[in-house]
């Protein structure tokens, strides 16, 4: 097993996720709301460990 490159940069609600190939996705989180650019999903946080996620179908 080799060792991976992992990089997140933000700015405000917008967050930047590189590899080592450069810019691999990004998302947008806002309060308890996020969406992530590669797997198009929504997303809120709930209270406690829970959480709900909505896919892009």
């Amino acid at each position: 097993m080799g060792i991976l490159f992992r990089s997140r940069k933000k700015f405000g609600p917008l967050i930047l996720n590189f590899t080592k190939n450069g810019l691999s996705s990004w998302s947008i989180k806002i309060g308890r709301w996020s969406w992530n650019s590669r797997t198009r999903a929504h997303r809120v946080d709930l209270p406690g460990p829970l959480s709900w996620k909505q896919d892009k179908s």
